[in-house]
């Protein structure tokens, strides 16, 4: 059994890991390197709370596995519950006094809590002011040896952003005052919009949603080259996770935040559980941002992220979020209407579940794969669409080996548009067309395409990199 386990994960086939040291579990429940190895098929497949609840279980077994302590460190980082790994990593440290990976693991951490701290006791000290105070952007020069994009007359233009999407796929970063321009602009266009984002679309019209993009850029570009750029009669929703992962996220978000700002009533973007500073964090856009341009700019993105809208609904009937339903009966679209969403999502209730929910085949609700949110089943969609008088939910969130999965009796639609997600896991990528006609969603495959040779993760933070051992 173990050689099959070994064989799945050279595979990268994580899902059958799970699947095989389930099985052997069932046979030796009281095999603690069982359920180590199965936490890590769960971290691979961003399951973080059975990640967690197993090895926490490896180590209620024995409590001396030190892999137990890894595992459960990595999957609290995941977590953010970096007060919790920090105890882990301590107790590694403790065992293996001369191991240098332990040793840098504990010192990130710590790092990490200690900043937490600080930040914690600043906001409470005064009233955060926004980076935009402090901009002068009309001051900042661009240099005359500066050949890339520039906006026109401040502001962004179909021109501006073929050349700015070429200059990204050659590799090139655009002019820090094209960004801060950018940032400024959109984040004034989002605050301005309601939590709940409501459209109609005409008989004539269609609109494409696309899933998760997690900095795959150049899949973004693919995209559009088979689907058409954006438009007015062309309009896009992307549905959340921008950001994290690929390490191509600025050239992303850049050039989705261009679009909104030359299609505001036609180009929409969505939140997600990504678009978030913990996850920023961990997953690699802070570092991004820092190592391209400056931690200031990173405060700003954050700023704009709280700002994304939470949901949309398409004529009355479609209603599309990035996670999923919710923890408790009884949400409607005014409780969305009414969410104060300018803020780091809390950790329940309806803004949390929008960002992170998962559907689940089984009656009910359940405990999080996550460790976040809940899993929530067919009968509490039904309830859900017949009490708000929809038809059915489209959401994002999880890689799907096809790009799209539909489930519920059809009634909840998960897309996935980052193919070859973290190029290891050989799924397609998929986007929808809606069209006011009908409403009835066609789906549209495609393969990932090749891009310069910089890995996902890149800028991650160290523990995410390395701290899957």
């Amino acid at each position: 059994m173990s050689e099959l386990c070994d064989v799945c994960f050279s595979d990268k086939d994580y899902e059958n890991a799970i699947k095989y040291y389930s099985e052997a579990l069932e046979v030796n429940p009281s095999n603690a390197i069982y359920y180590s190895n199965r936490s890590l098929a769960y971290l691979r497949t961003e399951c973080y709370g059975y990640a967690l609840a197993d090895a926490t279980k490896a180590l209620e077994i024995d409590k001396n596995y030190i892999k137990g302590y890894y595992r459960r460190a990595t999957s609290n980082m995941a977590l953010g519950k970096f007060k919790a790994a920090l105890k882990d990593y301590e107790t590694v440290v403790r065992v293996r006094p001369n191991d240098k990976d332990a040793k840098m693991k504990y010192q990130e951490c710590n790092k990490i809590v200690k900043q937490k701290a600080f930040e914690r006791a600043i906001a409470s000290d005064e009233i955060k002011k926004s980076v935009v105070d402090s901009l002068d952007i009309e001051s900042m020069t661009i240099e005359d040896d500066y050949e890339g994009p520039k906006l026109e007359d401040g502001k962004v233009t179909l021109r501006f952003m073929k050349e700015m999407m070429d200059w990204f796929k050659d590799q090139k970063k655009l002019h820090r005052k094209c960004a801060y321009q950018i940032l400024v602009q959109v984040k004034d266009v989002l605050s301005k919009l309601p939590s709940l984002v409501e459209i109609t679309l005409k008989e004539t019209e269609k609109i494409t949603i696309c899933g998760d993009t997690h900095g795959q850029y150049y899949d973004l570009l693919n995209i559009f080259k088979l689907n058409g750029l954006p438009s007015e009669t062309n309009p896009y929703l992307f549905n959340g996770d921008f950001v994290d992962r690929g390490s191509f996220s600025l050239e992303v978000i850049l050039t989705l935040f261009g679009f909104k700002l030359l299609y505001p009533d036609h180009f929409y973007l969505l939140r997600g559980n990504h678009e978030t500073d913990n996850m920023n964090q961990m997953y690699g856009f802070e570092g991004e941002v820092k190592a391209k341009y400056t931690a200031q700019m990173f405060q700003l993105f954050s700023e704009v992220f709280q700002w994304l809208p939470l949901a949309q609904c398409i004529n009355s009937k479609v209603l599309v979020m990035h996670g999923g339903l919710f923890s408790e009966d009884g949400v409607t679209l005014d409780d969305l209407r009414k969410i104060d969403r300018n803020r780091q999502p809390p950790d329940s209730g309806p803004m949390c579940d929008l960002l992170w929910s998962d559907p689940q085949p089984q009656n009910g609700r359940s405990v999080s794969k996550r460790g976040v949110s809940c899993q929530f089943g067919p009968d509490v969609t039904e309830r859900f669409l017949e009490q708000n008088k929809l038809d059915f939910v489209v959401r994002s969130h999880e890689v799907k080996a096809e790009g799209y999965e539909v489930t519920h009796s059809g009634k909840c639609i998960t897309v996935f548009s980052a193919p070859n997600y973290c190029d290891q896991m050989g799924n397609k990528g998929a986007y929808i067309h809606l069209r006011g006609s009908d409403l009835k969603p066609e789906f549209h495959q495609f393969t990932a395409v090749p891009h310069p040779n910089v890995k996902p993760m890149a800028y991650a933070n160290t523990l995410m990199q390395m701290g899957m051992m």
